[in-house]
């Protein structure tokens, strides 16, 4: 193994021992008359008896159906579009709504302003009575509802009511801008939009009312809007909103309506989930109850090693997969800690604050907010008591080697570093953590578990050790059961996945990420979107190979690179954004290039560095930068859709460099 990749940490005797995975691995033993001893040979048979590690995971889960299925898929050679669990019904929410005791279901954060509980007994009884709702007005199994609104209790709430009705969920966090909601609803034609007053950020407040209007003129299947009172004092007036009642007026004053769960078959649509729509519109990809449910109760249950006892938080927003992932940590029984707002606000170290103040176990974040705190020094059990904190979960863009061990140097020696990475796609992740294994730096510890993942070449030849692009050989059950609008044929869909190895007789799902799997740890490297990575002179270069070497330097704060065709070839731009009182003096681009010539090769060099403004790296709202946004940018062509972008004013730069790098 090379120096870079560094063990940090190895499970304890005990930990093992308690680990759900562990009870996981007895069970499938137990009742497949096996022999499995450890996380290897359990991915093994999990990818060679697939139909029976999903059945295995049926009964782990304890998945509340009212039939039981059939057979566990119809056939695994039909990809896309097999059916799972045949014959199966059940609902969605009642699985996440199965306990109904005293314990905290959510205890919500709202930056500094405001704080909220519920138990579960109570959030039992607030789903019933805006399903109650919800019915009254003809909301019907299929129809779809949707939410315009931040991380609040209500937006989890409203979910489950709707989806306990068997209507369709979709979401947008309350920060996205009115054209970027209207692309995504106005696909999926929603009955019903739950949305709020405004948000604050920073403790600024933003008020939503005419992004709301927006939204509501445009999409005229909207029958009602529904308004959560936030940043009011009192009830806001919502008067300009058309259909609009505000939420305490919308739910059903009975006290304890009863709840009807619709049961529907396993693969009944429960989410649209969209992509990020920065190379067009968003795709509205349609996924099952059960599939989403049975992949969420893997990897929270085996994977994350959630428990009862857990307090869950990971900062996301309603925009973003990891909130559906989050919500349904309820089917475990756990308590969520909500948060919305800037993470970072008031001071670097808020969240520590509240993972002392809540003794949250489990905190999930992005690989962006460990490297701001590991740009600022920052060592936050100088401050705070983080007994409670048992495991770090981060996804998003790519965390580097120095990223891992700042956790473990700087946050805390002994707890289980979860780096996972996966897709809205699929709802979930086809490369994740298992807590029995020991975390090296860099790496994602294992391929999801029944997960058929390899690294293919450009010849469609798995190999190890080199980057290629992330495949999948199998379908799993929380795959899109199919795309809004796509025809019958599934034409859309197989192209969005499917037909980049068509030619090479290959039919696999490709993610369209750039990894290396490495032969001695079986960990996974990723190395950035396949569609962003650069070729200078035919050599395949991983963005995050740049982004990991540069942005360790004191003086650099964030970067972005690109390729651009250049006089018959692809030369590497580079953009950077400084750290506080610094310049990009030639001094400092000589020490760019030089570091990366040192730490990867001449080929990693750019060209061209240039100093972006505050603000200036472009992110989708799952934290991801978007090279290909710019990339179009700087050779002429439009971007259509700047809405899906968390900053799109950030490219106003780009335009005006253009012309510069003609």
């Amino acid at each position: 193994m090379s120096d870079e990749r560094k063990k940090l940490w190895e499970p304890s005797k005990k930990w093992i021992k308690n680990a759900e995975v562990t009870h996981f691995i007895e069970h499938v033993n137990k009742q497949y008359k096996k022999n499995i001893k450890d996380a290897k040979e359990l991915y093994q048979w999990s990818i060679d008896s697939i139909e029976d590690f999903w059945a295995a995971m049926w009964d782990f889960g304890n998945v509340i159906a009212s039939q039981k299925y059939d057979k566990v898929v119809e056939d695994l050679n039909v990809f896309p579009g097999t059916k799972w669990f045949p014959g199966a019904k059940l609902n969605f929410a009642e699985n996440l709504l199965k306990h109904k005791d005293n314990q905290f279901a959510f205890i919500f954060q709202g930056e500094s302003k405001k704080t909220e509980i519920i138990t579960y007994k109570n959030l039992n009884k607030q789903v019933a009575r805006l399903a109650k709702s919800l019915r009254e007005i003809g909301v019907k199994v299929g129809d779809r509802v949707v939410s315009y609104i931040p991380n609040l209790i209500e937006t989890p709430t409203a979910m489950l009511a709707a989806t306990a009705i068997g209507a369709v969920w979709a979401s947008c966090g309350a920060e996205l801008q009115a054209s970027a909601v209207i692309d995504r609803f106005g696909q999926i034609e929603p009955k019903v939009l739950f949305t709020v007053d405004g948000y604050y950020y920073r403790d600024n407040v933003f008020e939503i009312t005419d992004n709301i209007k927006e939204v509501v003129n445009a999409i005229p299947s909207i029958e009602k809007v529904v308004v959560v009172s936030y940043v009011s004092e009192g009830k806001p007036d919502i008067s300009s909103i058309p259909k609009a009642v505000h939420w305490d007026n919308f739910i059903s004053k009975e006290e304890n309506p009863k709840l009807d769960f619709e049961q529907l078959p396993f693969d009944h649509p429960v989410y649209v989930m969209f992509s990020s729509g920065t190379t067009g519109k968003p795709k509205c990809m349609v996924q099952g109850a059960g599939g989403v449910l049975i992949n969420h109760l893997k990897e929270l249950i085996l994977a994350t090693d959630l428990k009862r006892s857990d307090v869950i938080n990971y900062i996301t927003a309603p925009s973003w997969m990891m909130w559906n992932w989050l919500i349904s940590s309820l089917a475990v029984g756990a308590t969520i800690f909500l948060y919305d707002g800037n993470p970072l606000y008031p001071e670097p170290l808020r969240m520590f604050e509240l993972i002392e103040k809540y003794k949250i176990s489990i905190f999930g974040t992005s690989a962006s907010y460990i490297h701001h705190l590991m740009g600022i020094g920052a060592k936050p059990p100088e401050k705070y008591d983080l007994s409670s904190l048992r495991e770090i979960s981060q996804t998003a863009s790519t965390l580097s080697p120095e990223g891992f061990e700042y956790v473990y140097r700087e946050i805390k020696k002994d707890l289980f570093f979860n780096s996972i990475s996966g897709g809205t796609d699929i709802n979930g992740c086809f490369a994740c953590a298992l807590p029995i294994l020991p975390v090296y730096s860099g790496e994602i510890q294992t391929k999801s578990l029944a997960m058929k993942i390899q690294a293919y070449n450009e010849n469609a030849e798995p190999v190890l050790d080199e980057q290629a692009e992330l495949v999948c050989e199998a379908p799993s059950p929380s795959m899109p059961i199919y795309f809004w609008g796509d025809d019958a044929n599934m034409t859309k869909y197989k192209a969005a996945y499917f037909d980049d190895f068509k030619d090479r007789g290959k039919n696999v799902w490709r993610h369209g990420d750039y990894i290396v799997i490495h032969s001695d740890t079986e960990g996974i490297t990723f190395w950035g979107r396949s569609d962003a990575v650069l070729k200078p002179s035919g050599v395949r270069i991983g963005t995050a190979e740049i982004y990991n070497v540069v942005e360790q330097l004191p003086e650099i704060a964030d970067s972005l690179v690109i390729g651009q065709k250049f006089v018959g070839d692809i030369r590497i731009v580079m953009f950077v954004l400084l750290n506080e009182g610094y310049e990009l003096t030639d001094e400092l681009q000589a020490k760019i290039r030089q570091t990366l010539r040192e730490k990867t090769s001449p080929r990693h060099v750019p060209k061209l560095i240039y100093a972006a403004p505050p603000d200036g790296i472009p992110y989708t709202f799952s934290n991801k930068k978007v090279e290909i946004a710019v990339t179009k940018i700087i050779h002429g062509m439009e971007v259509t859709n700047r809405g899906a972008l968390r900053n799109p004013e950030s490219l106003d730069f780009y335009m005006k460099m253009k012309d510069k790098l003609k």
